[in-house]
């Protein structure tokens, strides 16, 4: 049996299969530095280290152990099947017939960077920034196309002493397709052991210390900062009691009395920062619980604080829902009935709209 085993970034986050796999084995096999990390599970064992680049002759060497009847571990940092050695496993595997295999699951670079972020990830994009063998024309083309479609992006390998292009071109390619205040983490880890963070704005990244060892993370339109940590929000439906000014608002609202654009009547006119549009003078989202566009909790009072939120009052966006909110919002009830709807809204307008300067609390440093 050949076990393809990933053993995480550091000690503690590899998994008690990958663990039991290891003791079971009488051959592991390994780049030299993975060793450091599992050495007090290596005695007895007839132990093979190899340099880094001679992936094929570890697999090589994995099937003539298999084929003398012995158990082999194969180990990868992170997770053998993202750009570990399962890959190269499976990319000879036809070579040989009745070969016993499994593979072990390892906590990823980027999940593992996304913990120590805070909470980054939502629908995303891995991409390696090595162009050792893969050309540098096909790695722009994938993160062109991810930071259109507003995905996360974890960027691996992204630079070394003498491989610094494709981390430029990356550089290059997100500031031409993505909102330069966009939210940033690099997580760089030292010997296996230290953990290094950092949050910046995609305009920053280019001047950033990053090194072989470091994970970035790029942020999509929708993530933020927020007590020091890099959230993007999946979107989770929280219910409310509505405040009573609301509910005066949109009893008004529901039988046509309503106030498009600018209200210069109103005595707090202007409220929102030169975001003028009054006409949703009270959120139809709200408690949104997303401070994506500005909004937070006010801690230890359960109320939703919209006051730094200048998003709904912006033309763009009011264009894209006033619609939607005339045709199926008829009564205060509605907007408990109808609440997933109108968060799946929020999000596409957001998506729509993610080109304008929202006032997000990114709370960085400027």
């Amino acid at each position: 049996m050949i076990s393809l085993i990933g053993i995480g970034s550091k000690r503690e986050h590899i998994t008690l299969k990958a663990v039991d796999r290891i003791k079971e084995a009488d051959v592991v096999i390994a780049y030299h530095p993975y060793l450091t990390h599992i050495q007090d599970l290596l005695e007895g064992k007839e132990v093979h280290s190899r340099g880094m680049g001679d992936e094929m002759q570890r697999v090589e060497l994995a099937v003539e152990k298999e084929k003398e009847g012995l158990q082999v571990a194969i180990i990868s940092s992170g997770d053998p099947g993202i750009y570990g050695m399962a890959n190269v496993y499976f990319q000879i595997i036809d070579k040989y017939p009745d070969l016993e295999f499994e593979v072990i699951p390892g906590v990823t670079a980027a999940t593992y960077s996304a913990s120590a972020l805070g909470a980054p990830l939502h629908d995303l994009a891995i991409i390696s920034l090595s162009n050792l063998l893969t050309p540098l024309d096909e790695i722009q083309r994938k993160i062109k196309h991810a930071a259109i479609a507003d995905l996360v992006i974890a960027f691996y390998n992204p630079k070394s002493k003498s491989r610094t292009e494709p981390f430029e071109v990356a550089c290059d390619t997100l500031l031409e397709n993505r909102n330069p205040e966009t939210p940033v983490g690099i997580v760089t880890t030292k010997d296996g052991v230290e953990t290094l963070t950092n949050i910046c704005k995609l305009k920053d990244l280019r001047t950033q210390d990053i090194d072989m060892f470091t994970t970035i993370i790029v942020g999509n339109s929708m993530t933020y900062v927020k007590k020091g940590k890099m959230i993007t929000p999946r979107g989770y439906k929280m219910d409310a009691k509505l405040p009573e000014l609301t509910e005066q608002f949109y009893e008004k609202f529901f039988k046509g009395d309503i106030q498009i654009g600018p209200n210069t009547d109103c005595e707090y006119f202007p409220c929102h920062n030169n975001q003028e549009n009054c006409t949703f003078c009270f959120c139809p989202f709200y408690p949104c619980a997303d401070g994506s566009t500005g909004g937070k909790w006010i801690e230890g009072k359960n109320v939703w604080n919209c006051s730094n939120c200048n998003w709904i009052h912006k033309d763009e966006v009011v264009d894209e829902v006033l619609d939607y909110v005339k045709d199926n919002i008829h009564s205060m009830n509605d907007f408990k009935t109808k609440k997933k709807a109108l968060l799946k809204l929020r999000r596409s307008t957001i998506y729509k709209t993610r080109n304008l300067d929202f006032n997000r609390n990114f709370e960085l440093d400027e």
